[in-house]
């Protein structure tokens, strides 16, 4: 789908539509540089140099990552990870000699005695793990940056949220702003031409916090749909504190979709593919549409708001955004 053959018009908080053409997406390459130590300069001095030497001896040649066992030794004594060992077609790397079966018992050893801390403990983190649980930890870590969150493109840029946020609106040209309601309206002049095509039209910050609000066409089944929905920047215990809710509608009739904004941590793939939004079928659209059916005319309303604990009962009361 041509990124110009989709006209979207914006107001929020009832100002002036105004018109908003979608830029080409960028395929960008840079990595996110990492960030020093915030508040946490003990971590760092923990590391001590034996302990930094027999790290580097747990470092695969091949790959460079840390080896796991089995950890495999040439008749030399080279060592290697068990998934390289399959790439060099069973020859060391470092020698050229045969490599066989030998485990490297001893460095297997080694490493169970490790203690070493997170890989982002320079963006944040404090702790200290075994050698070999320390890999699930970092899958999981809240420290970790985050991936784009753009939908165009594939993106391999990483951060924290200040950064990508700023990196949206510089590089990748998206819209930003400020307000927990929005109205846009959708226009297409061929909508029967429903091609797998991604929108992130927008970036809205409040609370104190960034969503970005996607919308987009794609197949599902045999059916062409119209899929709207809004990610959190942020991590997926922070994005449970806030709710959103969509509308659609025209001709007297209208959809409303209400749930709670996904962390993009979870790609913007695996969104989609749950069905995890406000989801329109292409008749309804132009049903909504009215006329003579040949133009997409969508109107989207929507709000965010905060979820807030109730003291008294222990329910959820919503903190609206004025």
């Amino acid at each position: 789908m041509e990124t110009d053959s989709i006209e979207c018009i914006t107001s929020l908080d009832g100002t002036d539509e105004d018109e908003i053409q979608q830029n080409p997406h960028h395929h960008l390459h840079q990595q996110f540089p990492p960030k020093s130590s915030h508040g946490n300069g003990v971590v760092s001095s923990t590391i001590l140099p034996s302990t930094t030497r027999v790290h580097e001896l747990l470092e695969c040649p091949v790959c460079t990552n840390s080896m796991y066992p089995p950890i495999y030794q040439c008749h030399n004594g080279h060592t290697l990870c068990s998934t390289c060992k399959t790439r060099v077609h069973n020859r060391c790397p470092t020698c050229r000699q045969e490599l066989g079966d030998i485990r490297c018992l001893a460095l297997e050893k080694v490493a169970e005695s490790l203690e070493l801390p997170c890989k982002y403990f320079s963006l944040g983190c404090p702790e200290i793990f075994p050698y070999y649980s320390k890999l699930k930890h970092e899958a999981i870590c809240n420290f970790r940056p985050y991936s784009c969150p753009y939908a165009g493109s594939e993106c391999s840029v990483t951060g924290d949220i200040p950064f990508l946020v700023a990196h949206l609106r510089d590089d990748h040209k998206v819209d930003m702003h400020s307000g927990c309601t929005f109205n846009h309206r959708y226009v297409k002049s061929n909508p029967r031409e429903v091609e797998n095509a991604t929108w992130m039209l927008t970036v809205f910050h409040c609370f104190g916090q960034y969503f970005c609000l996607h919308f987009e066409a794609f197949q599902l089944g045999m059916a062409p749909v119209y899929m709207a929905f809004l990610r959190f920047m942020g991590d997926e215990m922070e994005a449970r504190n806030y709710s959103y809710s969509l509308e659609v509608g025209g001709n007297g009739r209208k959809l409303i979709w209400e749930g709670t904004p996904r962390s993009i941590r979870d790609s913007h793939r695996k969104v989609r593919d749950s069905h995890d939004g406000l989801i329109i079928q292409r008749n309804m659209a132009l049903f909504f549409s009215g006329g003579d059916r040949k133009e997409l005319k969508l109107r989207v309303t929507g709000r965010i708001w905060k979820e807030q604990q109730n003291p008294d009962g222990g329910a959820c009361i919503p903190n609206l955004c004025s």
